[in-house]
């Protein structure tokens, strides 16, 4: 904001009290009669300090409207509405005629949630508990008499945190607006998170997701949450909680807020309950960071389609150049049948060409989305073609594939793209523990039948994935730490397991583990 709000209003049925507030906030707007006003207002509160104090710089420049009366007050509130001119503070006597303080302040919440309202009371006929309960958390209390200092200083704290809650607000409305990547957009919403937390008094938040099999994935985090906070435990008391869309609760010292599959969960440090405005911007700021996770999640998909558009026409014109060569592969082997030549080597050249013209094939379905076509698919016949395969990879020769799976397993679905999960799996797996030299280098594949669906694990004991890339690891073009990667088999494989209603994750433990789970 190129101009801080410190528009005061004060509601009192006393004009002396009125008129006194305005002077302390306004020094040069002195009536004549200061000395009178002075003399008899210490003789209703008390001795008092001078009504004027010498003013510093750091103090704003305030304007100060009064109402003499709740109704009259409330009245000006709506027009400073209606004007785009909101007070910033609200000085409020509580006992008056007509509407009380505490039911002024409820009409004021009715219009202006965001006003910093702050009590101003020679009686304390009203506990902190039934003001807070009736009046909402986003208020003060000052018992008269007060010193012209209490007021400045009382003045100024609201203005300030009226101001920076404010320019917070703004912030978190225009980050949904704004074209970024991911990357920068995580960077951003780093930041906004920081000043939120700071808001709301704790070092430790988090920005999480749950999809619709409530498998959480974190987006980012400031503080030391892991070592804190058990993030399962975490995730289930999210789960637990059933937040509504929209909805922001706090549990405890645990504030949740949630905008579809997104939420943001703080720790607080004081188990104290969060002033509304504070949940109001907790609630704005999921709602904002949601919408703007989706715009660049669209946005990545919308580049990615691109890219992969343009690869498809490439593939396709290429394709079409090696048709001719690779069909003629398989009439060298047969005329090499023809003079009598028989052996294993044959047999695999076969095999390699077939299945170099059905990985052109499977990555133009791939492009283009094609349904599989589902038949019987002996899974242990393909698991021991690929693990023949991989022997002729670099550095298959050092690497062990160990099996764990029954006999005659066979699931309905596409051979060629089965086929192509499980190589693409072992192949990347073959790489990474080539490329870092792993010592006993092994892969174990393990599958069974489980709940009616073909539960499938590929693992490793390499270095494991990356974290900066585990959550997009599935995503087209994304690729780290391996030589000669294109990032795309990986989305190729989670989008066969999809075609086949099923489920892939990846995670790490002792080495890079992926699991799939096809329904049958």
């Amino acid at each position: 904001m190129k101009e801080i709000n410190t528009s005061v209003l004060v509601i009192d049925d006393e004009e002396m009290v009125r008129d006194n507030i305005e002077d302390i906030l306004i020094p040069n707007n002195q009536s004549e009669d200061q000395e009178d006003i002075d003399n008899a207002f210490d003789i209703l509160f008390g001795n008092v300090k001078p009504l004027l104090v010498t003013r510093t710089p750091c103090i704003p420049v305030f304007t100060v409207d009064k109402a003499s009366n709740g109704m009259e007050g409330v009245k000006k509130v709506q027009k400073a509405i209606d004007n785009g001119t909101p007070y910033a503070v609200i000085f409020l006597d509580m006992r008056m005629p007509g509407w009380n303080g505490l039911e002024t302040a409820v009409e004021i919440r009715k219009i202006d949630v965001k006003a910093e309202i702050i009590f101003i009371t020679a009686y304390s006929d009203r506990s902190i508990d039934e003001i807070v309960e009736q009046a909402g958390q986003n208020v003060g209390y000052h018992c008269k008499p007060y010193a012209p200092e209490e007021i400045i200083q009382l003045a100024t704290k609201a203005v300030t945190d009226y101001n920076k809650l404010r320019n917070l607000e703004k912030l978190i409305e225009s980050i949904s607006c704004i074209a970024l990547s991911k990357n920068q957009l995580n960077s951003l919403l780093q930041n906004i998170l920081e000043q939120l937390a700071y808001s709301l008094e704790t070092n430790v938040a988090l920005i999480g997701k749950l999809d619709k099999d409530l498998n959480y994935e974190k987006v980012l985090s400031i503080g030391a949450l892991e070592e804190k906070v058990n993030i399962d435990e975490l995730a289930a008391r999210v789960k637990a909680a059933d937040l509504k869309t929209d909805e922001v609760i706090q549990l405890e010292e645990l504030v949740l807020a949630r905008i579809d599959n997104y939420y943001v969960f703080a720790l607080l440090e004081k188990q104290e309950k969060l002033k509304t405005e504070k949940m109001y911007l907790l609630k704005l700021f999921v709602q904002n960071a949601a919408q703007a996770i989706r715009n660049a999640e669209l946005n990545e998909k919308l580049i990615q389609k691109e890219k992969l558009s343009a690869v498809g026409q490439v593939i396709g014109m290429v394709m079409h150049d090696l048709r001719t060569p690779i069909k003629n592969i398989k009439f060298i082997t047969d005329m090499m049948r023809e003079d009598g030549e028989e052996s294993d080597l044959i047999d695999l050249i076969d095999q390699s060409a077939e299945q170099a013209s059905g990985i052109f094939e499977d990555f133009l379905d791939f492009i283009k989305e094609i349904p599989v076509q589902k038949k019987p698919v002996d899974i242990n016949k393909i698991t021991a073609q690929v693990i023949e395969q991989n022997k002729g990879r670099d550095g298959g020769d050092n690497v062990v594939i160990k099996t764990n799976m029954p006999d005659n397993l066979f699931v309905p679905g596409d051979e060629s793209k089965l086929r192509r999960v499980i190589s693409n799996l072992v192949n990347n797996a073959t790489d990474i523990l080539h490329d870092h030299q792993v010592q006993n280098a092994t892969i174990t594949i393990s599958a069974e039948i489980a709940d009616r669906g073909l539960l499938m694990s590929i693992s490793d004991n390499g270095p494991g994935i990356p974290q900066e890339i585990l959550t997009t690891l599935f995503e087209p073009f994304v690729t780290k730490d391996k030589n000669n990667g294109t990032g795309l088999g990986l989305a190729i494989v989670k989008q066969y397991v999809h075609a086949h209603s099923g489920h892939i994750s990846a995670s790490n433990d002792n080495g890079a583990v992926f699991k799939i789970n096809l329904s049958l």
